[in-house]
């Protein structure tokens, strides 16, 4: 019996596109000498003559059909396929075909990677990769994956690495249209090389920075390259196309990388576009080869510095602000930053990726922003001439508030970030443009959400400088949900026995405990542990706990304080109160930590996974503790007017 996987039918395509049946025979891979390679050769069935002699050339494109079929071109206008009687002849031909193409890419991706190849040469080849890639997409399926695990076996990421850092502007093109075919086909492919480099090579050379660096270097004023690779990247953070298995999960793995390798070169130009330190400009200068010269005269609040002649004041964002709300008391803001159009169009690029950061990466940015204070940097570009720049702030700001996440609230308070985009409403003016209308819409979902904590921080801060707006109720509407919330407070208040309001906000210890491991442990064992370092250490009297051992022990030594001010029953229907004053409390401060257990502020009964959360701070004289804290009592109200805090000042 004769064999039958190699026994297929020979077929041309004729003039009028049918195929002609030209015999059938049996199919051989075999070295032909005249024809100087391997070839595919035909021999019929009936009388053993030659029905086909092919040579199996790589730059011939052959494709494989519905398991039996081989098609490929030969010449212009000349077709050949081959139909199989058995799919496992067919498999066996198409991998000798193959093998021969893998020979051929490998010399390609040498000579494309080697230094002593001219720049013409290299140009041609990487021509050629990219329109193979563009031919891949009229494959089937199944040939096009194999297509491309082909490439990935051979090392087109590697050669792309080096290709893409070349100063030769069409290569480093035709390199970044091979990466969007690669990306598109298979971003966890792309993304699992990038994390085993990043095993054994430096930051500054892994294939994720150089497409970082391309889009932050693009010469192009309109950046056309620039967005090209910012849509590349949003691919491959998106945790939409993540893969998850028993075993592993690729969001938490990939996103740590990220956090720890990569997110240092993305914001390294918004960073230094906003920073009043000289070192952290000159670092970004070193390591990064960029084309703009920085203006950078730093300027704080208040100050009344003259920038040098040879500036244009365009360029510096700010220069023609006045920080009209800004109590003196707050931390200066970095003002000092290039504002021409290009370096706008950059840094909305890089906003845009960051805000996508917010809505699909929770755990791992909100880490960052915190450690980095990125918010307070990001709002900065408020004051930019470019309104597109402006807006992008904005909106990842309002991102940010969108999550109603306490935490993310406290930020901001404590923070006083709203300043800024207040100081953008009044200095717009009366008129009715999108930045005005993106201002007025955050502050109207703030309202419309009924965010307690932000609600009276903007009530009680910013006011006054907010009443005279009357062409929306936007404003009026937030003081009348803070006054409508303090009255409610003032009720509960008042409807405990005053022995017992000093202690209206505690909470049993199940409960600070079940909290604890909400916040603690939930995030953690979603995405992974937090992997951002922190700019610099936290000073002593920050709000924010700086790792959950202290928290416990400021928690324990609350609670040990607690159990001795609790009521002590001496006999039936009666009390004994203990209390324990330490010598600066005597003298109107407290030194101590304290844990502050804040109500629910939610509306219609949604709840972020933050909320409650008992709070860690360090109360110092006339300073606020907790998320929200209204004037309840005679004692508070005297404290507070012993050290008045100085109020906004309102601009002319």
């Amino acid at each position: 019996m004769s064999d039958t996987r190699r026994r297929v039918k020979v077929y041309t395509l004729n003039e009028d596109r049918q195929w002609d049946d030209r015999g059938t025979g049996h199919v051989s891979s075999t070295y032909v000498e005249e024809l100087k390679g391997m070839s595919l050769l035909v021999r019929a069935e009936s009388d053993g003559s030659l029905l086909l002699e092919s040579k199996i050339n790589p730059n011939t494109a052959y494709q494989k059909q519905q398991d039996t079929l081989i098609v490929w071109s030969e010449a212009e206008n000349y077709d050949l396929a081959l139909s199989f009687q058995e799919k496992a002849g067919c498999d066996e031909i198409w991998e000798k075909i193959c093998q021969e193409d893998e020979k051929f890419l490998s010399e390609v991706f040498a000579q494309l990677t080697d230094e002593a190849t001219d720049d013409d040469k290299r140009r041609e080849l990487v021509n050629f990769f990219k329109e193979f890639c563009a031919f891949s997409q009229t494959l089937q399926p199944q040939n096009r994956d194999a297509f491309f695990k082909t490439l990935a076996k051979l090392g087109i990421l590697p050669a792309l690495e080096i290709v893409m850092g070349m100063d030769d502007l069409q290569v480093r093109s035709a390199a970044t249209d091979i990466f969007s075919y690669l990306v598109e086909f298979s971003p966890s492919m792309v993304r699992e090389f990038v994390m085993q480099e990043a095993q054994q090579s430096d930051d500054d050379i892994l294939l994720i920075n150089v497409v970082i660096e391309q889009m932050i270097c693009d010469t192009d004023p309109e950046l056309g390259g620039a967005v090209q690779l910012m849509g590349l990247l949003r691919t491959l953070i998106d945790p939409e196309n993540m893969l998850a298995t028993t075993n592993k999960t690729e969001k938490s793995e990939f996103l740590n990388f990220f956090y720890n390798h990569c997110m240092h070169v993305l914001t390294a130009p918004l960073l230094t576009n906003t920073s009043e330190d000289k070192c952290e400009k000159d670092f970004f200068l070193k390591h990064y080869r960029y084309s703009w010269s920085f203006i950078c005269t730093p300027s704080h609040s208040h100050s009344h510095s003259t920038p040098s002649s040879s500036i244009s004041q365009d360029n510096i964002v700010g220069s023609n602000k006045n920080n009209t709300i800004c109590p003196e008391t707050l931390p200066r803001t970095p003002q000092c930053h290039q504002d021409n159009y290009q370096t706008a169009q950059l840094l909305a690029l890089i906003l845009e990726l960051l805000t996508f950061c917010v809505e699909h990466h929770t755990y791992h940015i909100k880490n960052y922003i915190m450690n980095k204070d990125l918010l307070r940097r990001v709002l900065v570009l408020m004051n930019s001439k470019h309104t597109f720049l402006a807006l992008c702030a904005l909106r990842f700001m309002r991102r940010i508030i969108g999550l109603k996440d306490e935490f993310y609230n406290r930020y901001i308070t404590k923070g006083n970030l709203f300043e800024p985009v207040i100081n953008a409403l009044l200095d717009n003016g009366t008129r009715y443009n999108l930045l005005n209308s993106a201002v007025i819409e955050l502050f109207e979902f703030i309202r419309v959400e009924d965010i307690k904590s932000l609600t009276a921080h903007i009530v009680e801060n910013f006011y006054k400088a907010l009443e005279s707006i009357e062409y929306v109720q936007t404003f009026k509407g937030l003081k009348t949900k803070y006054e409508q919330e303090k009255d409610r407070q003032n009720q509960k208040l008042n409807s405990v026995p005053s022995i017992l309001r000093s202690n209206r906000f505690r909470r049993d210890a199940k409960a600070l405990e079940e909290d604890e491991e909400m916040w603690f442990n939930e995030d953690e064992e979603e995405e992974g542990k937090a992997v951002v370092a922190p700019v610099e250490k936290p000073k002593p009297e920050d709000d924010f706990p700086d790792n959950y051992e202290k928290f416990m022990e400021t928690k324990k030594a609350k609670e040990s304080e607690d159990k001795e001010n609790l009521p002590k029953r001496t006999s039936p229907g009666g009390f004994k109160f203990t209390f324990s004053h330490s010598a600066s409390a005597a003298n109107g401060t407290n030194s101590k930590s304290v844990v502050a257990q804040i109500p629910p502020a939610t509306s219609n009964g949604s709840s972020s996974k933050t909320t409650n959360l008992p709070t860690s701070v360090t109360a110092t004289k006339g300073s606020l503790v907790g998320l929200v804290d209204y004037p309840d009592d005679e004692e508070e109200d005297e404290e507070e007017e012993s050290s008045p805090r100085k109020r906004p000042r309102l601009g002319s």
